[in-house]
């Protein structure tokens, strides 16, 4: 004759540790909420920050838009725009110029990539030739120089600009940029973007 088989009582199953299964699930929370805390914490007060840099131009980088610099555009690719607050002089022209042939140097990534001016005066006959004639491809736009005035270091001289898809300026150059640098500035940015 068997024995009958009495149901475990309560008191006899072990009960889970709820304590070291609330610490486990805060520090799950922790590894995937901590970090963008910390990078957010970073960026907003500009602690950690290292000190040395990989680009050539100056940083802009606070949510600035091409309208912030009296620019209107509905251009969706990255864009290589050069504004010129008072007429298109040798400096102005060299920076079109270096802007074009960045953009075909780009190669393959050409195509995710434009050239344009922004200017606040017409520019002389002679030039305007020129650009219809050599620049086929490039953007043009009017320039208001207000706005412009606000936010550009130099008010009156010409400066070049690489925006991002989404309209923001992204870094800005003076003149005396190096298309060796400025290239390799873009390159850099169109192979960690995934955007444009």
């Amino acid at each position: 004759m068997g024995t009958a088989m009495n149901p475990p009582s309560i008191s006899d199953t072990p009960t889970p540790n709820r304590r070291r299964g609330r610490w486990q699930l805060i520090l799950i929370l922790l590894m995937v909420i901590g970090p963008m805390i910390l990078a957010t914490g970073m960026y907003k007060l500009q602690f950690w920050v290292p000190e040395s840099r990989s680009y050539h131009g100056e940083m802009i980088g606070n949510g600035q838009t091409r309208a912030d610099i009296g620019v209107q555009s509905e251009e969706e690719r990255w864009q290589i725009l050069v504004t010129a607050p008072k007429g298109c002089s040798v400096d102005c022209q060299q920076l079109v110029y270096l802007a074009r042939q960045i953009q075909v140097a780009l190669g393959r990534d050409a195509s995710r990539a434009s050239h344009a001016l922004a200017s606040a005066e017409p520019l002389s006959a002679e030039y305007e030739a020129k650009l219809q004639r050599e620049y086929p491809q490039l953007q043009r736009y009017p320039l208001d120089l207000a706005t412009f005035a606000k936010l550009a270091n130099d008010k009156d001289a010409p400066q070049l600009w690489i925006v991002d898809p989404h309209s923001n300026l992204v870094l800005r150059y003076d003149a005396r940029v190096k298309g060796k640098d400025l290239l390799n500035d873009l390159r850099h940015l169109l192979k960690l973007s995934n955007i444009g």
